[in-house]
C-alpha cells in the first residue's frame, strides 16, 4: 500500500506525476511517469539497443569479425541499458541502485585487475565496499529524488 509522503511530485507540482493525489506516493510506477530522454522523442535509445542486438547477431555468423562486432554489440547494449537505469534512478522513477553500484565496482576493479597484481581476494572485497558504499548512497537519492520510498517497482 502506498505510505503518504509530502514530494514536489506528489503535490501537483506539474509534470507526469501531477495525476496522483496530493501528499501521496504511489510505489506502483507507471509508465506515465517515466522520465523523458533529453532527446525525445527521438528513440536513441532503443535504436542504440536494436543495432547493438543486431552486431551480436551478426557477430555470432561472421567468423572473421566476431570478436569486434560482439564487443561492440555488447559495449552498445551495455551503455543504452546503463543510460536508461541512470535517468529512471535520477528521476526517482525506479530505483537501480545495486546495478549503478556494480557498474561502479566493475569500473574500479577491472583496471586493478589488468594493471596490478593484487590478490583476487583483495580485489573482491573493494569490489564488494565499492559496491555497498554506491548503492546505500544512491539509495538515499531514489528516496529523496522518490518523495521518501526506498524503491519502486
Amino acid at each position: 500500500p502506498p505510505r503518504p509522503v509530502a514530494s514536489p511530485r506528489a503535490a501537483g507540482g506539474g509534470g507526469a506525476g501531477a495525476s496522483r493525489p496530493a501528499g501521496r506516493v504511489d510505489r506502483r510506477a507507471r509508465m506515465t511517469e517515466a522520465p523523458k530522454a533529453p532527446w525525445a522523442p527521438f528513440p536513441l535509445v532503443e535504436l542504440c539497443i536494436l543495432l547493438g542486438i543486431v552486431l551480436i547477431v551478426w557477430g555470432f555468423f561472421d567468423a572473421g569479425r566476431r570478436g569486434a562486432l560482439l564487443g561492440c554489440g555488447f559495449v552498445l547494449v551495455s551503455l543504452s541499458g546503463l543510460e536508461l537505469a541512470l535517468r529512471e534512478h535520477l528521476s526517482g522513477f525506479r530505483s537501480h541502485s545495486v546495478l549503478l553500484g556494480a557498474v561502479c565496482a566493475l569500473v574500479v576493479v577491472t583496471p586493478l585487475f589488468l594493471l596490478t597484481g593484487l590478490p583476487q581476494v583483495v580485489l573482491l572485497v573493494v569490489g564488494v565496499a565499492i559496491l555497498a558504499g554506491v548503492a546505500l548512497g544512491l539509495r538515499r537519492v531514489f528516496a529523496r529524488r522518490s518523495g521518501g520510498l526506498g524503491f519502486r517497482a
